[in-house]
C-alpha cells in the first residue's frame, strides 16, 4: 500500500510515519510545507491511502486559520480528483470544530468539504474530531497543555494554573496512532453523523495534571515510581520523561558505604515495594534478622555467596549457594532468620526486592544470629 501523509514533520505526523514504517508499510509519501505542491500533485497520483494531518494551529494572522485548513485540503482534493484518485482519505478534525472563533470555523469548513467531496466522487472519507493529543514529540509552547508542563516541569520552570479544577479531556498519541492505522485497515470504530472519535479518553483536572508531573519530578529523589496500573498514568509518564532535558537523563542514587561495602535503594512503590542493590566485600557477611511479615528476594548477579536460614524457633541451618554465574532467585520467608555471605574473592552484588519500602518508624526487622 502507498500511504501519503500530510503534515508529515508534525506531532501526529511524525508519531504515525515512525509506526508504518514498524509495521513495514514501505511506500509513505511524506508531504510538508518544505516541499513543492508539485510533489503533492505527483503523491495524489500514486497514493493509495491518504492521512490529511496538516493544518494551521497558531498563525500570526487568523487569515490563515481557513487557508491552511480549508484552502490546502481543497488544494488537496482537487489534485486528486484531477488525478482522478479514489483512495480513502482520512482528516484531523478537532472538538474546537463546535466553537465559534476562527480556528473551529476552519476546521469545521475543513469538514464540510471532506463531506461534499465523499458524495461528488465517492471515497470514503474519515473524519476525526480529536480531543487534545498528548505524547512524545509534541511542541510544548504551541497546542497543548502537557507538552508545556512537562517541559517547564522537567527543566525547573514555573508553570501557571489559572482553575485546578478545570477538566480537560486527553488522549494519548500512541491510541490515536493506532487507531488512525485500524481505520485505514477498514477496522475503524462506527460514526456518529459521519465524525469519528478516538474512543480512549481521559480526563483530568488541571491540578491533578500538574500534582502528577511534579511527583514524577520528585521520583528521583524520594524513588517513588509512579502507579503504572493506571494506564492515563503510564502514558503520562512516559511523555513526561521525552521531556527531559538531555544532559538529565541519569540521577544519582545515595550509596550507604562501609568498610563491608554497599547498600543503595533504587526503586520504592508503595504497592510493588522496594528494589536495592547489594554489595558485599569478600568474607564480609550480612544479614542476622528476621521479619514478622516483611518478605524478600534476593538476586546474586556477580560473585559467590551463600544464603543461610534458621527458623527462629528451630536450630537447623539451611544453605543455598549463589552465583552470578547461574541467575537464580531465593525467597526471604518471614519466621526465618537469614545471612548472605560472599564467600568468593571478588565483590558479591546481589539486587534485593522488598515487599514494602522501609519504614524507620516500623523496619519489621529482629536482629537475631543464624
Amino acid at each position: 500500500m502507498k500511504i501519503l501523509v500530510t503534515g508529515a514533520n508534525g506531532f501526529i505526523g511524525k508519531n504515525l510515519i515512525e509506526e508504518l514504517k514498524n509495521q513495514k508499510y514501505e511506500t509513505i509519501y511524506e508531504y510538508d510545507v518544505d516541499k513543492s505542491e508539485d510533489a503533492l500533485f505527483d503523491y495524489t497520483k500514486d497514493c493509495d491511502f491518504v492521512f490529511h494531518l496538516a493544518g494551521v494551529n497558531r498563525p500570526d494572522n487568523e487569515k490563515e486559520y481557513m487557508e491552511g485548513n480549508f484552502g490546502f485540503t481543497s488544494l488537496l482534493l482537487d489534485y486528486l480528483k484531477k488525478n482522478h484518485n479514489k483512495s480513502p482519505i482520512l482528516i484531523t478534525s478537532s472538538i474546537q470544530a463546535l466553537q465559534d472563533n476562527p480556528y473551529g470555523q476552519s476546521k469545521k469548513a475543513g469538514e464540510e468539504l471532506l463531506f461534499c467531496y465523499q458524495q461528488e466522487t465517492g471515497s470514503k472519507v474519515y473524519v476525526y474530531r480529536l480531543q487534545n493529543v498528548f505524547g512524545k514529540w509534541c511542541k510544548p509552547n504551541y497546542n497543548s497543555v502537557v507538552a508545556t508542563f512537562c517541559h517547564n516541569i522537567s527543566n525547573d520552570i514555573p508553570i501557571t494554573i489559572r482553575d485546578r479544577e478545570h477538566i480537560i479531556s486527553l488522549v494519548y498519541i500512541d491510541d490515536v496512532v493506532k487507531t488512525f492505522i485500524s481505520a485505514m485497515e477498514g477496522k475503524e470504530c462506527c460514526a456518529n453523523d459521519g465524525l469519528y472519535y478516538v474512543m480512549a479518553v481521559n480526563p483530568v483536572k488541571l491540578g491533578e495534571l500538574a500534582d502528577l508531573l511534579y511527583a514524577f519530578r520528585e521520583s528521583r529523589n524520594n524513588l517513588i515510581v509512579p502507579n503504572m496500573a493506571e494506564s492515563f498514568v503510564k502514558k503520562l509518564y512516559s511523555t513526561y520523561l521525552s521531556y527531559l532535558p538531555e544532559n538529565q537523563f541519569s540521577y544519582p542514587l545515595k550509596m550507604n558505604m562501609d568498610d563491608r561495602g554497599s547498600f543503595t535503594e533504587f526503586i520504592k512503590s508503595p504497592d510493588r515495594g522496594q528494589v536495592s542493590v547489594n554489595i558485599s566485600k569478600p568474607g564480609i557477611t550480612k544479614g542476622n534478622h528476621w521479619h514478622h511479615t516483611k518478605n524478600e528476594k534476593f538476586l546474586v548477579v556477580s560473585g559467590e555467596g551463600v544464603i543461610r536460614f534458621r527458623k527462629v524457633d528451630g536450630e537447623e541451618i539451611i544453605e543455598y549457594k549463589v552465583s552470578g554465574d547461574k541467575l537464580e532467585v531465593v525467597d526471604i520467608p518471614p519466621g526465618y532468620t537469614h545471612t548472605i555471605t560472599n564467600i568468593g574473592v571478588t565483590d558479591l552484588v546481589a539486587i534485593m526486592w522488598a515487599n514494602e519500602p522501609f519504614d524507620p518508624e516500623k523496619p519489621d526487622t529482629i536482629f537475631l544470629q543464624v
